[in-house]
């Protein structure tokens, strides 16, 4: 009997320990503003506040910065993250390519903005005008909402068979590095597909024209960057996934209430050369950015990239893309 009683209590220990939620939110994510949601979700503590009240004790949050979507991706399939940001072609590519164990999901939208193309050449008028050695930098080739604008505006230029046009011509580069190269004039990088608020610095320098924007191609209302993670962390740990959801909840009202500390957030992850004003300006304007938790576009987007054969699975809804704490949103 008492070994029996021994061997039941190892068993239940092991099965705690099994089910044991994690202690610590692990975030990967590239820059830009479009991301302040999370920044505001961790330094406001609101992901901490949540996390106690749902009985799991202090909880670490760690954000690790990458240079694009796909880079916080490859963090996440290796382990070493719950969590990445990025724009929704990363998110769909690999919701497309995990099953199991390993299925990742989007947890919520964060924003919504266009992309300007922007050139400091003065021949480059239109995207007619890019010759085979000109180049356009994006976050990352091929899969980024970057890209797949180019791809959009090409099949709306010249043909659906004409879509992947311009790929050549990309480049892969973190959006502070290809602003830095477009506006330093000394690379062959001449021209970025760009997000806030980088676009609205290079604009501003004088320095580049809009070549194209996003809004004429895309849906001007639809979600840009996502958070998405792993079954693991909503299977594993779904007490804090959906105290780090709520969080997110929390984080949105706070940007539409207090711009002003919003910004001052963003300022001291992200340090900026211009004034804190300027980015209170950007983050308040809604017709240039949108923050917003409803799912926008992305069954138009997951069409577009299963028939460009992008994505090799077709999503039946727009929930299939998003876990469960999205699915009473009134998404598209």
């Amino acid at each position: 009997m008492k070994r029996f009683l021994a061997g039941a209590l190892s068993l239940l220990a092991l099965t705690g320990l099994a089910r044991a939620e994690s202690n610590e939110v692990r975030i990967a994510m590239p820059y830009g503003v479009g991301y302040l949601p999370v920044y505001v979700a961790a330094d406001k503590g609101f992901i901490q506040e949540r996390a106690k009240a749902a009985g799991l004790g202090e909880v670490k949050v760690d954000i690790r910065h990458m240079a694009s979507g796909p880079a916080s991706s490859d963090l996440l399939l290796s382990g070493d993250a719950d969590m990445a940001m990025g724009g929704f072609g990363p998110a769909f590519v690999l919701w497309d390519k995990t099953r199991g164990a390993q299925k990742i999901k989007v947890i919520t939208p964060l924003s919504g903005n266009a992309i300007w193309l922007l050139s400091s050449d003065p021949k480059i008028k239109t995207i007619r005008d890019f010759g085979p050695n000109d180049r356009i930098a994006v976050s990352a080739v091929k899969v980024t909402g970057q890209a797949i604008a180019l791809q959009m505006a090409s099949a709306k230029e010249w043909g659906w068979d004409q879509r992947f046009k311009l790929d050549a011509n990309m480049v892969s580069m973190s959006n502070p590095d290809g602003m830095a190269m477009v506006l330093g004039g000394v690379s062959e990088v001449r021209t970025q597909a760009a997000i806030p608020p980088f676009m609205i610095e290079m604009m501003e320098s004088g320095k580049v024209h809009m070549v194209l924007n996003s809004d004429d191609v895309m849906d001007p209302k639809a979600s840009l960057s996502v958070l998405y993670g792993t079954a693991k962390f909503h299977d594993g740990s779904p007490k804090l996934y959906a105290a780090t959801a709520a969080a997110l909840e929390d984080a949105f009202r706070f940007i539409n209430d207090h711009p002003h500390e919003a910004a001052q957030i963003y300022v001291a992850r992200e340090p900026q050369k211009r004034e804190l004003a300027w980015i209170e300006k950007m983050i308040g304007d809604h017709n240039l950015l949108r923050y917003g938790s409803t799912p926008r576009g992305f069954q138009k987007y997951a069409e577009f990239m299963f028939a460009a054969g992008t994505l090799k699975s077709k999503p039946e809804s727009w929930k299939d893309l998003c876990w469960d704490n999205m699915w009473g949103k009134d998404g598209s």
